[in-house]
């Protein structure tokens, strides 16, 4: 009696090595850019952040018909939104319970961008880390006699950015006397009328 050999199913050896090599050389080919992605990704994040807590503190102003602050906790990209007459507004006050009550609102910067870098303007000293909203909406003169804060650049502590000749597309907030706030790109070659073009 004779047997018929049943056809075998899978892969050989060969067959898996040759394909995990070739997917070696494709990861080690596509992994810096990757890198360079994951952190535009995060600059992006933390600038949004920013923008989003100061459009946050600009709509509590109005809401509450009462100045509003918020601090930027540089070099991270963490923010604190309190009632302007809070001293001191910062995280510090998230630790107490009794504080606690006295922010609005709080970012860690350990919130998905714990590479991003921030730069705020006017630089100092001291830097300019806080801005007030007005009733209205209006940046006005913060209650401490600090100064506003007009410009904050995102950066990364791992590249540098295409404005300094880097890889990196690092991103601005800018914020104007009537209280609006927007993100931008400083990079030289984008220019108005573009609307990524910084003032």
């Amino acid at each position: 009696m004779l047997r018929t050999r049943t056809r075998q199913r899978g892969f050989t050896l060969v067959e898996v090595l040759v394909t995990l090599a070739v997917l070696g050389v494709l990861l080690s080919l596509g992994a810096p850019s990757l890198a360079e992605w994951l952190q535009a990704q995060q600059i992006r994040a933390a600038t949004e952040a920013i923008v989003n807590g100061m459009q946050v503190a600009r709509a509590e102003a109005i809401r509450r018909n009462l100045t509003v602050r918020m601090v930027l906790e540089p070099p991270t990209s963490g923010w604190t939104i309190c009632e302007a007459t809070v001293a001191p507004c910062d995280s510090t006050l998230l630790a107490d319970p009794v504080t606690a009550k006295n922010v609005i609102q709080s970012r860690s910067p350990q919130e998905g961008t714990s590479n991003a870098i921030v730069t705020p303007t006017p630089a100092g000293p001291p830097p300019a880390i806080a801005v007030t909203f007005s009733p209205l909406g209006s940046v006005v003169a913060n209650s401490d006699g600090s100064a506003v804060l007009t410009r904050v650049d995102v950066g990364s502590t791992t590249g540098t950015c295409q404005a300094d000749g880097g890889p990196m597309r690092c991103l601005r907030v800018v914020v104007t006397g009537g209280g609006s706030v927007r993100m931008c790109d400083p990079t030289p070659g984008i220019v108005a009328p573009d609307p990524r073009a910084c003032p």
